[in-house]
């Protein structure tokens, strides 16, 4: 496989926010801390002071991964989390089954690329990468089906609680029909196996995800992280009692909120007054404050302040951060250097900075992950023969037919001059009129307006006769777009690793880890 690499501009596809981050615009320096180059991660571990345990932390993920045969790379990486010149590199991502759109495995290859190139440029620390598994998402609707050719594959359960904590219980079904599409090619049947033991040989949603993200990129020395953790959460206590009962995030994530929203950034997240849920089995509900009391909605439990401080001393994993504070959380409990994360995260995470500020936590460098578009050798083939550059290809599929038949018919398809010279005529009715009487004036530029809409109609007509003598190629340019943007967005966010594992085995991974650049700022094209 090959790469060629275009502007995330000519995607068409990025927030303004992304785009002016990856821009440098001054505005928005405030909201990080460092820029997404080596130098601004040179002097984000210079500056770092990690104030965690990392005892604990070693501690947990050796307890975490102690049911799976762990590949020498994982275990020497989490053995180095020990030493103080180790550092993470770090992404998050929900719990999608079967591993979900492509974007996640986008978002791991950009992690374990930037830790590779860290250690390049500063050989005398260490880097391990780190996929943090979002185990404490309530929302099991968002990530419990898979898109695979234009075909969802679901896994039907009903659950309140913590999708880390769900049962791999009644997911069978789905594994079979994941398997059933995977056919029985070798790679086929060898990410059947991968998924079929993953799903049905362990007890939770978090023990099997890891299990099939450990299988896929163990080689690389991934570690996963599961944060629903008694010791982990311990050591965010302090802030978490300090959150709850003062209400800090609520006000400066709204602070800076409004300030991104009067520069026209779209905000991505909003706070609550108490960004925590309250977490036990089945449960996980928000906590909010009526009067003197701190009660868990839609359930019966209730606080007094001093039972609620008890309660998080005593139970901190019964407190779990919302979207607002878990970058926090992380933060607190690992040695991170860098987050990477999609054009959503970058822009929430700047939303937060306020709050890493005044709880005096380092705040990483926001990297934007690799994102890609994969073009088959039929569409490449179409590509050329239709003339159309990488660029053209993220263009509207109505736009690209109007660009092809523009170029290929024998008819002038625009009546420009046309309308032209109307217009000097009716220029020339209009000062006639005018010296008649002035109101006539109005009626002049209302029928020059019905005739310039006429001639619009006609030009469709023009285009539509012309699509019909085309018709072969307008449809080939239907299909290239329905292949490379299924359900009219980009790839990565639609189509799941199955197809790509199927048609290039292991050899896809590792294809991205050859041509991703974490630092190199554009879009990736893989010419498979």
């Amino acid at each position: 496989m090959k790469a060629k690499y275009i502007s995330y501009q000519d995607t068409h596809s990025f927030s303004k926010l992304v785009l002016d981050y990856v821009n440098d615009v001054d505005f928005l320096k405030s909201f990080y801390s460092y820029r997404p180059d080596l130098e601004g991660l040179k002097k984000a571990v210079d500056a770092h002071q990690f104030t965690g345990d990392r005892a604990v932390l070693v501690k947990a993920l050796q307890q975490q991964y102690q049911s799976i045969k762990v590949n020498q790379a994982v275990s020497a990486n989490i053995e180095l989390l020990a030493d103080a010149s180790t550092y993470t590199v770090t992404t998050g991502h929900q719990l999608n089954l079967f591993t979900g759109p492509l974007y996640f495995i986008y978002k791991i290859v950009t992690t374990i690329n930037l830790a590779l190139e860290l250690k390049i440029a500063y050989p005398e620390k260490n880097f391990v990468p780190i996929y943090w598994m979002a185990t404490e998402d309530h929302d099991f609707e968002e990530i419990n089906h898979v898109h695979v050719d234009e075909k969802n594959i679901s896994w039907i359960q009903q659950t309140n609680g913590a999708t880390g904590r769900l049962s791999t219980k009644t997911v069978a079904a789905a594994v079979q029909a994941y398997k059933g599409y995977l056919g029985i090619s070798q790679n086929g049947k060898k990410l059947g196996k991968l998924v079929e033991k993953a799903y049905l040989e362990n007890e939770n949603l978090a023990d099997a995800t890891r299990v099939l993200v450990n299988s896929l990129f163990e080689q690389y020395g991934l570690v996963i992280i599961n944060a629903d953790d008694v010791a982990l959460k311990a050591q965010f206590a302090e802030i978490v009692i300090s959150d709850i009962t003062q209400q800090n995030s609520a006000k400066l994530t709204e602070e800076t909120s409004k300030t991104l929203e009067e520069r026209d950034y779209k905000t991505q997240v909003n706070g609550r007054d108490i960004n925590f849920f309250y977490l036990k089995e089945n449960l996980r509900e928000r906590i909010i404050k009526e009067g003197d009391l701190y009660t868990v909605n839609h359930t019966e439990l209730k606080f007094t302040e001093a039972e609620i401080l008890a309660e998080i001393k005593q139970h901190p994993e019964r407190f779990s951060p919302n979207v607002i504070m878990r970058p926090l959380y992380q933060e607190v409990i690992l040695p991170n250097v860098a987050y990477i994360g999609g054009g959503a995260e970058v822009s929430y995470w700047m939303q937060l900075k306020a709050n890493f500020d005044f709880y005096k936590v380092n705040f990483p460098v926001l990297l934007l992950r690799n994102s890609a578009l994969v073009i088959d050798k039929r569409s490449f083939a179409n590509l050329n023969k239709l003339g159309f550059s990488f660029e053209d290809i993220f263009l509207s599929t109505e736009e690209l037919q109007k660009r092809w038949i523009a170029a290929n018919s024998n008819a002038s398809l625009h009546l420009n001059d046309e309308k032209a010279n109307i217009k000097a005529v009716f220029d020339k009715i209009k000062l006639n009129a005018f010296k008649i009487d002035k109101t006539l004036e109005v009626s002049a530029d209302a029928v020059l307006a019905k005739t310039e809409k006429q001639l619009l109609k006609l030009e469709k007509k023009f285009f539509k006769a012309e699509k019909r003598n085309h018709e072969v190629s307008i449809v080939q340019i239907e299909n290239l777009k329905k292949r490379l943007f299924p359900g009219g967005t980009l790839q990565e966010r639609i189509a799941n690793l199955a197809p790509m594992y199927v048609e290039y085995g292991d050899d896809f991974i590792s294809s991205l880890i050859e041509n991703f650049e974490p630092l190199g700022g554009d879009f990736t094209l893989i010419l498979a």
